[in-house]
C-alpha cells in the first residue's frame, strides 16, 4: 500500500496466482485462510464478490504488473513539494493504494517526479482531508506531456537516474524521510538532483526557470491541455 511504500514497511499477503492444486492441498493453514475467504465472499451482496467466491485463493481483482513498475502512492502529504514515486519489482504486490505504471522508462519517471508534473497535480488532484489524492483519470490521464526528441529524452533520463542515485546515498532514510517538507533539506544530494531535473523539464516545456512560477506553469499546461482536446475534437 502507499503507507508501506513511503515508510519502507513490510506487509505480506498470500499470493496464490498460478499455484498447483496439489501444492495448495499440502498447506492446511493456507487452506484455512482460503476457506474463510470463500465464506466471506459467499455472504456478500455484491455480484462481483459472489463470483469471486468461486476462486477464493485469488485476489478479487488482479492488476499486478508483469514487469517492474513505477509506483505512485494515491495519498501523499500536502507538505511535500514532490510526491515520492519510485520503481518496484514485479515481485512486490501493489495494493489498491498504489497506482502502477508498467514498462515506464527513466524519461517517464523524470517527467512525473518533476516540479512541472507536481504543480499540475497540486492544482487538479482531489484531497483526502488536506493531503494530495492522486488520480489516474484526473491527474495522470489529463497531464499534457511535452513533445521531446530522443536526445531530450536521454537528458531527462540521465537526470532522473541522478535522483535515484541520490536516494541511494541515504540507505537509512525512507521516502517519507527524504521528501518531508523540512527533512528534504537535510538530504542535500537529493534536493540538488531534483533541482537539476526540474530545470531540464522546465526547459523541455519551453518555460523560463526565472520568469515562470508555479501558477504560470499550470496556466500554460492548461492551455496545452485545451489545445490537445480541440485537436481530438476536429
Amino acid at each position: 500500500m502507499g503507507y508501506e511504500f513511503l515508510n519502507n514497511k513490510k506487509r505480506y499477503c498470500l499470493w496464490l496466482e498460478g499455484i498447483q492444486p496439489s501444492k495448495l492441498l499440502k498447506m492446511p493453514l493456507v487452506l484455512e485462510r482460503v476457506e474463510k475467504c470463500r465464506l466471506m465472499r459467499s455472504s456478500s451482496t455484491r455480484t462481483n464478490t459472489l463470483k469471486a467466491a468461486n476462486a477464493p485463493m485469488l485476489f478479487e481483482s488482479n492488476r499486478q504488473p508483469l514487469t517492474d513498475f513505477i509506483a505512485i502512492p494515491k495519498v501523499s502529504s500536502e507538505r511535500r513539494r514532490y510526491i515520492p514515486i519510485g520503481y518496484l519489482s514485479k515481485d512486490i504486490i501493489a495494493g489498491d493504494k498504489l497506482f502502477t505504471i508498467s514498462n515506464a522508462t527513466l524519461y517517464h519517471f523524470g517527467i512525473l517526479t518533476s516540479n512541472v508534473h507536481n504543480a499540475w497535480m497540486r492544482t487538479v488532484c482531489g484531497r483526502l482531508k488536506s493531503d494530495y489524492s492522486y488520480s489516474n483519470t484526473i491527474v495522470y490521464n489529463n497531464f499534457p506531456w511535452p513533445d521531446a526528441t530522443l536526445e531530450q529524452k536521454e537528458v531527462i533520463a540521465h537526470l532522473a537516474q541522478s535522483v535515484l542515485n541520490a536516494r541511494e546515498q541515504y540507505p537509512d532514510s525512507t521516502l517519507a524521510d527524504m521528501y518531508g517538507e523540512t527533512s528534504m533539506l537535510f538530504h542535500t544530494a537529493l534536493l540538488i538532483a531534483h533541482q537539476k531535473l526540474d530545470k531540464a523539464v522546465m526547459k523541455l516545456y519551453g518555460f523560463s526557470v526565472k520568469d515562470v512560477d508555479e501558477a504560470a506553469c499550470v496556466a500554460a499546461l492548461m492551455e496545452m491541455h485545451q489545445s490537445l482536446i480541440e485537436k481530438e475534437q476536429k
